[in-house]
């Protein structure tokens, strides 16, 4: 069994040590991931400048490669130069910070990097923990929390998965960890409609002229049995398979006439 372990809080981050960790002894585990915090950057490709590979070391004196773009970038590079053969799982994570509901799906690193493993036919699997923070959430580097429940439910999915494969139908998976759990067992959830309601913070800038941030103020709760609603309010493990198939199985034909 080859691992391929990425992120997108960088090659430093604690999560990825924390990663590695959950899956000891479960395969042979290569490290692959940006050199700095890539939080909110999607499925981009670096396409337009070269991208540079280090060979470095984590925190706890394990190896890893440093790449110089993004968690796509990483999971290709890993795969196609790195990897002596083609591994047989892509783990993304774990990232400091929930990953929820459908806008995520195409913002987040975490996400993306496992969609790119999945165009590549390779099982792969999303991890964030949630936090409740809001000041560590897009940290670039260590964090001083506990990744001792993320690792413990991390490696149960990865064994599910190194056992049984992918749920039929699915290409990827989603999971989510509370920060403060109330149960271990894991909920099978589907994605719920946001993550943010988007927020935009004007300003100006000494010389009178407007600049803006982009925010968003966290949704609380959704639909019973959204990934939004299990780690939320129920405070449980929410597991979402998922598909690059977005093609949606309605018949428009009448509607083209």
């Amino acid at each position: 069994m080859q691992i391929l372990i990425t992120n997108d809080d960088g090659v430093n981050s604690s999560g990825i040590i924390a990663t590695r960790k959950a899956v000891e002894g479960l395969g042979e585990i290569s490290v692959v991931a940006p050199a700095t915090q890539q939080s909110g950057i999607g499925h981009a490709l670096t396409l337009f400048e070269p991208i540079r590979v280090t060979d470095t070391n984590l925190r706890d004196g394990s190896r890893a490669f440093s790449v110089s773009g993004t968690p796509t970038d990483a999971v290709i590079i890993g795969i196609f130069e790195l990897a002596q053969k083609k591994p047989d799982l892509v783990i993304s994570g774990i990232n400091v910070g929930e990953n929820l509901g459908k806008s995520e799906l195409t913002t987040s690193g975490t996400i993306g990097a496992t969609m790119e493993a999945a165009t590549h036919k390779i099982p792969s699997l999303a991890v964030s923990l949630q936090v409740t923070r809001g000041d560590i959430k897009f940290h670039d580097g260590h964090v001083d929390i506990d990744f001792s429940f993320a690792q413990k439910i991390t490696r149960k999915v990865v064994k599910q998965i190194i056992k049984k494969g992918l749920p039929q139908g699915a290409d990827f998976m989603n999971l989510n960890i509370p920060a403060h759990p109330e149960s271990d067992e894991i909920i099978i959830t589907r994605l719920g409609e946001r993550m943010y309601r988007a927020h935009i913070q004007k300003r100006l800038d000494p010389r009178g002229r407007p600049y803006y941030w982009l925010d968003g103020d966290p949704v609380e709760d959704d639909k019973k049995g959204t990934d939004v609603h299990t780690l939320k309010v129920e405070k449980q493990p929410s597991l979402t398979p998922l598909t690059l198939d977005c093609t949606s199985p309605l018949d428009i034909r009448n509607w083209m006439e």
